[in-house]
């Protein structure tokens, strides 16, 4: 249970990061547009948010560290929020090409798509920094439990009486 976000995660950052990549080896005319926030070529935005979600995909359902796997997702999370918010603050009201032509071959709108892409943005930041919090006070637990038995116990070779 305890891995179970951590492989959900990894499997949207492997959908979403392929969608992304294939996408962009497109034709689509949004590809030669510039990004208004990052002045970037679509495309090459595309491709590199695609080998990025790819990678920390890979980290959720191959590495055996949740700790790593998490930071990696919160991080990626929280950038997408910023990247979100600051197209937000230019005015960009348009609906985000996530999945570039994805869309088209599962014949959902772009406006469907982007509702969607908020909600797993949504579940990835809350799922990320929950999973970080409750490994944090796990180990704090642990580490007090550890310190009270500890002090609790005699020294070793101590005699008693």
């Amino acid at each position: 249970m305890k891995n179970s976000f951590r492989l959900s995660a990894g499997a949207i950052l492997a959908f979403t990061g392929i969608a992304k990549m294939l996408s962009a080896l497109g034709d689509a005319p949004i590809l030669q547009s510039q990004d208004p926030l990052l002045i970037l070529e679509f495309r090459h935005l595309m491709l590199a948010a695609g080998a990025l979600e790819l990678v920390i995909a890979g980290f959720c359902l191959l590495n055996k560290s949740q700790a790593v796997a998490m930071i990696l997702v919160a991080w990626l999370a929280t950038n997408l929020l910023i990247y979100r918010l600051g197209l937000r603050w230019l005015g960009w009201h348009l609906p985000c090409s996530c999945l570039g032509n994805l869309t088209d071959v599962l014949h959902i709108s772009p406006q469907t798509a982007d509702t969607a892409m908020k909600i797993i943005l949504a579940y990835l930041l809350i799922g990320s920094y929950a999973t970080l919090f409750w490994l944090w006070r796990h180990k704090r637990m642990a580490a007090s439990s550890l310190a009270s038995r500890s002090a609790s116990s005699p020294a070793p070779g101590a005699a008693s009486l």
